[in-house]
């Protein structure tokens, strides 16, 4: 009996030890990869969405009057692809996942397969000249999801570094955060001009695309020192 309640608690002490309260942490290879599958897929629809001109007689004329759909397409494209970039940024530097960070990657997936939709709801706007002001703000309003969910996945993360790898020092997570802070603020701003001028909102919006595709510093000499010390082990 003795022996019973001593491998009990040995027991009970090795499941407090690799649980906590949102659930057992798993590797996340396997969240990354459903989230490169959910990404491709919506990248791909992206171009679904562009309809061929059904006046064929009078076809490159036709066109060029697509010529909102082509840069809805671009734009969306380039912030979907700058998003699974940063995504990548996240998950080289968590080491596990518990069942919160799964379902905060699902709602952010679920957001990025909505933006198609968004994006050709813009474009069909912009074409016919009608609800161009509500059709910026309900795609800016997508965005601003994303990159609340983005900040919130990053954060939850990083709390007491118990998700993160050993690698990724203090500097390093501080330099992730102050990258993905602003995006809310600044999809929001151009937001908020979009409703007084939709070029204008937009243009504020797209100046978002290459601030985001910069590679961020401190982030960068973590990847570094985990090479170096992938190099080190026998």
């Amino acid at each position: 009996m003795h022996w019973f309640r001593a491998a009990r608690g040995a027991s009970t002490k090795g499941a407090t030890r690799s649980s906590n309260p949102i659930g057992a942490e798993r590797d996340p290879k396997r969240l990354v990869t459903f989230s490169d599958a959910v990404i491709a897929i919506a990248v791909t629809l992206l171009v679904l969405e562009i309809q061929p001109p059904e006046d064929t007689e009078h076809l490159l004329r036709g066109l060029f009057e697509l010529w909102p759909s082509y840069v809805a397409y671009a734009i969306t494209f380039l912030l979907i692809g700058q998003m699974w970039v940063n995504h990548h940024v996240m998950f080289d530097h968590i080491r596990s996942a518990d069942r919160m960070l799964l379902l905060l990657n699902t709602l952010l997936l679920m957001v990025i397969a909505f933006l198609p939709f968004a994006s050709s709801l813009l474009a069909h706007a912009f074409e016919s000249g009608h609800g161009q002001r509500t059709a910026l703000i309900f795609y800016g309003a997508t965005y601003e999801v994303a990159a609340i969910l983005f900040n919130v996945i990053w954060e939850y993360a990083r709390r007491g570094r118990r998700l993160l790898t050993s690698t990724t020092d203090n500097d390093t997570a501080r330099a992730i955060s102050r990258r993905f802070r602003p995006a809310p603020l600044w999809i929001a701003v151009g937001t908020a001009l979009g409703a007084l001028h939709p070029v204008v909102g937009l243009v504020v919006v797209v100046a978002f695309i290459p601030f985001y595709w910069l590679p961020i510093k401190g982030e960068v000499g973590s990847i570094q020192r985990a090479r170096e010390q992938s190099k080190g082990d026998p």
